[in-house]
């Protein structure tokens, strides 16, 4: 597998060497090609991400299919001028000069991606490297086996494959692939496997984007419209692949005044959405794979755990389905409250005063998402002056991944750098500093021996003198050719 997979990389940066992926015109010609395969092959992708998490159709519509559509088109628009380099100002010290920032593709990328969004996760960051003018090599999720299987299928008759590579397949060929020279690595996951990416691409000083997760709070204060505040945690939560989405709701803060009235609308919502017997909704998405099924009904197997179940914890291992769950005061000390749950679990924690909230969240790690409902605009100001996440989210949850004029991304634990729109562009672009000078405006105080008089005049330049900016234009001082 190593000898094959190196045999793929050169034969890449043989293909990006010719210069093929840079025209403004390859690059649109393969994300139109996209929108067009996103386009005919809608009902296989849905096929696809039913095959692998039994996700529903709209779901998979509106949370993988139309957002990945969605930057196509919108990098699509903004191409050209994501492309023209940027004029800055130049400095007095190179006058006369111009400077310009041009940004140029990075070269061969290696994209690995994740099971639990496995068409958008793969798709999107596809979109920027190609925008970028970069070859590819898209590593799909293997316990995602049908929708990798789909990519590896139709990414051969939509784009060039001269450049744009699929490899699937699973720990072996990771590895194998992790092993060669990339000029960028973009990894979807956790982290612990993000720590294997990025010790691998440290070998070759391969720059890394990390998109990991964490656990995402979301702080409920009392003078919230509940039914609202309620319904919107609940799709974020168990509406988003049944808990297994990176930005889903990981955990509830409230008052402990409050939390009963909570509770209370949380069961009003989840029977109105999933019915008196959960399991047997077809608007639940099913868990990944026995594995993860058995990681989260472990943790709610714990005693101390189970106790604190106020609603669901239903469990049918053959449908690999779990019930909405939601816990009150778990204990801190039990895995359910240290780890990403990553599953359809929310415990809920109280507090006496809702602005304690702030100081638990920074006690933890920094989370990929937080959320706020309220009405108080100080708590609100506290919240984001405060709380450091990768994004948040004031009275709504994860719907801030969909404007993609703002960066998606990680900080801390939760990962680093960003895409989305045209900051997908910049992932996969670096940003060459361009400064152009004639022959013209030679000062001969910047050439040795240096005098004191060159000293005077090279010392007001820096500083911005417009009389030593004079001097030194006319020559001063004056030397002997």
């Amino acid at each position: 597998m190593a000898g094959e997979v190196a045999t793929l990389s050169q034969g890449l940066r043989a293909s990006f060497r010719t210069g093929r992926t840079r025209p403004a015109e390859w690059r649109a010609a393969q994300l139109k090609s996209l929108v067009r395969m996103i386009e005919e092959k809608e009902d296989d992708i849905s096929d696809a991400l039913h095959a692998d998490l039994a996700k529903p159709r709209i779901e998979s519509y509106l949370h993988e299919i139309s957002l990945a559509k969605g930057a196509c088109i919108f990098a699509l628009k903004g191409l050209k001028n994501w492309m023209k380099p940027d004029k800055v100002p130049a400095a007095i010290t190179t006058f006369p000069s111009t400077a310009t920032i041009v940004p140029e593709p990075l070269g061969v990328v290696l994209i690995i991606s994740a099971w639990n969004y496995p068409f958008l996760l793969s798709i999107e960051p596809v979109i920027g490297a190609i925008a970028a003018g970069n070859a590819v090599v898209l590593k799909p999720s293997e316990i995602a086996p049908a929708t990798s299987s789909l990519f590896a299928k139709l990414l051969p008759e939509y784009v060039d494959g001269s450049c744009i590579k699929v490899v699937e397949g699973g720990v072996t060929e990771t590895t194998s692939l992790l092993e060669q020279k990339w000029d960028k690595i973009f990894y979807t996951g956790n982290g612990n496997i993000a720590r294997i990416v990025m010790a691998a691409a440290a070998k070759h000083l391969t720059p890394v984007a990390l998109e990991l997760g964490g656990k995402c709070p979301v702080i409920v204060d009392s003078n919230v419209d509940l039914h609202v505040a309620v319904k919107r945690i609940a799709v974020g939560k168990w509406g988003c692949n049944n808990g297994q989405a990176c930005i889903a709701p990981d955990y509830i803060i409230t008052t402990k005044a409050f939390v009963t009235e909570l509770v209370d609308s949380l069961k009003r919502v989840l029977v109105r959405f999933y019915g008196e017997d959960p399991l047997q909704s077809e608007d639940l998405s099913r868990i990944v794979n026995t594995n993860h099924f058995n990681r989260v009904t472990k943790l709610i197997e714990d005693k101390k755990v189970a106790d604190k179940i106020v609603l669901g914890g239903q469990t049918d291992e053959k449908q690999l389905k779990i019930a909405p769950t939601v816990l009150v005061d778990v204990p801190l000390d039990t895995e359910l409250m240290i780890g990403e749950i990553f599953g359809p679990l929310l415990p809920i924690v109280t507090v006496e005063k809702i602005e304690e909230s702030i100081d638990y969240i920074n006690a933890g790690t920094k989370p990929l998402a937080a959320y706020l409902f309220t009405k108080n605009k100080k708590l609100q100001e506290d919240f984001v002056a405060n709380v450091s996440a990768g994004g948040m989210l004031v009275n709504d949850v994860a719907l801030h991944l969909t404007n993609p004029h703002l960066p998606f991304g990680g900080v801390g634990d939760s990962g680093m750098g960003s895409y989305h729109g045209k900051f997908s562009f910049d992932c996969f672009s670096h940003k060459k500093a361009v400064l152009v000078r004639g022959f013209g405006g030679e000062a001969n105080a910047r050439y040795p021996p240096y005098t004191v008089e060159k000293q005077k005049i090279l010392r007001g330049l820096i500083n911005g003198s417009f009389f030593a900016l004079i001097l030194a234009l006319l020559g001063f001082p004056r030397e002997k050719r």
